[in-house]
């Protein structure tokens, strides 16, 4: 049977993104593994979230153990604009779900950064083709921009945590700061 690692950023995301992937013909399981998730306790809301959701609608959900906010920040050290920061956040985050999808006889392995509008899919598509060309794990890409709305309303009535930032340091100081929007 076909099956699909799905690193999930989110519950928001998550829900349509398993979903679809299931209506596919794909056995799906979803990874928690997202360093780049500042400051902790948004890390651990988000997390709660995603923990609830693959509760609700019965998705298998694989916690990495570790918070490698460290690592992370290594790795954008310098290079903090975008899409340099972001180019690195997904590699860290897709090189983890493919070596995990390979470890644990995944077919294939995919990201729900995919349904948001915000994020960079050339730069994901490209993250994660590369990264799944070396752990010998085939990338799943689907553009599922459009399903975006139909995601949020199927978690709509299960009052999960919802964030208001992309997650790292930067995308929360962009959000609100006065200074960096209009450095921008």
């Amino acid at each position: 049977m076909k099956s699909v690692l799905v690193h999930s950023c989110c519950a928001h995301c998550a829900a349509y993104t398993a979903g679809y992937w299931q209506e596919q013909g794909y056995q799906v399981g979803a990874l928690w593994y997202n360093p780049n998730i500042h400051p902790y306790t948004e890390h651990q809301h988000r997390l709660g979230a995603m923990k609830a959701l693959a509760a609700e609608i019965d998705l298998p959900l694989n916690i990495d153990g570790g918070y490698d906010v460290i690592e992370y920040f290594r790795r954008v050290a310098g290079q903090e604009q975008e899409p340099e920061r972001c180019r690195h956040c997904f590699r860290l985050r897709l090189a983890k779900t493919a070596e995990i999808a390979r470890q644990t006889g995944f077919s294939g392995f995919t990201t729900t950064l995919l349904i948001s509008p915000h994020q960079k899919h050339d730069l994901i598509k490209e993250t994660g083709e590369e990264v799944g060309r070396e752990a010998g794990v085939e990338f799943l890409y689907a553009d599922l921009r459009k399903r975006y709305s139909d995601s949020r309303h199927i978690t709509k009535g299960m009052n999960l945590y919802r964030q208001q930032y992309c997650g790292c340091l930067y995308s929360e100081w962009e959000r609100y700061s006065d200074t960096a929007n209009s450095a921008r």
